[in-house]
């Protein structure tokens, strides 16, 4: 299952997220979003779980609960749409 996580601060790194979504299942993919230009964080990031039951324990652990000084937002991610 795959999670979109927002109102991330810009300090944090794929690696910080990963470790904190390890507590709450496998961890397939983590990525923090960079600017194209600045190189610097967006403010979300994309986390692949290892199955839809770890996906919703993460959900439901991590949304709206403080991360490095952030209420951060968990939730599916939707699938991309193409026009």
């Amino acid at each position: 299952m795959k999670l979109f996580i927002a109102q991330l601060d810009y300090a944090i790194n794929s690696s910080m997220l990963q470790t904190a979504f390890e507590d709450h299942g496998n961890v397939v993919s983590c990525k923090v979003v960079d600017d194209h230009i600045t190189g610097r964080s967006r403010g979300f990031a994309f986390v692949e779980m290892g199955s839809e039951e770890e996906g919703l324990n993460a959900i439901e652990q991590m949304h709206g609960k403080s991360f490095r000084g952030r209420e951060i937002v968990v939730r599916k991610a939707e699938e991309k749409r193409r026009s």
